[in-house]
């Protein structure tokens, strides 16, 4: 199994990188096109509906972030509390746990971005160009 360490840098690519366009994807509209249909069904759920571009920003930038391995710990553990208040409010699994098929999306993309707060972005990121060596103490002269 060692060969697959190897893959480990493009690993966490591929699941930043997807991770990334899939909030992209639902954090745009949020913000740019159907923001009062979205505010509607957060208020009918319970979320005042500011709580809308809250979601939108934390959606459309942090994928932005997860692309670039910017600030990934950071914007994967806000994306994944994101994730369990979506399946919190919106998907029901306290209300219905077994009924999966409600919130599975919302739970795969909670288990991606807590595993890139968790693990960090990897080689392949400007985190590490930028910070590879914060907090690394310097050798004595």
């Amino acid at each position: 199994m060692g060969i697959l360490e190897q893959f480990k840098p493009l690993g966490l690519l591929f699941l930043r990188v997807a991770l990334g366009v899939i909030f992209i994807f639902h954090g745009y509209p949020k913000l740019f096109s159907s923001t009062q249909q979205t505010m509607g069904f957060f208020q009918h759920i319970g979320l005042p509906g500011y709580f809308v571009f809250i979601a939108g920003v934390l959606e459309f930038f942090g994928g932005i972030l997860l692309i670039i391995g910017l600030f990934t710990r950071i914007a994967s553990f806000l994306l994944a509390g994101e994730m369990v208040v979506a399946m919190w409010k919106a998907h029901g699994i306290f209300s219905h746990p077994s009924a999966v098929d409600n919130y599975q999306f919302p739970l795969v993309c909670c288990a991606g971005a807590f595993a890139l707060a968790t693990i960090g972005a990897g080689v392949i990121s400007l985190d590490h160009i930028l910070f590879r060596n914060v907090g690394k103490s310097r050798k004595p002269k």
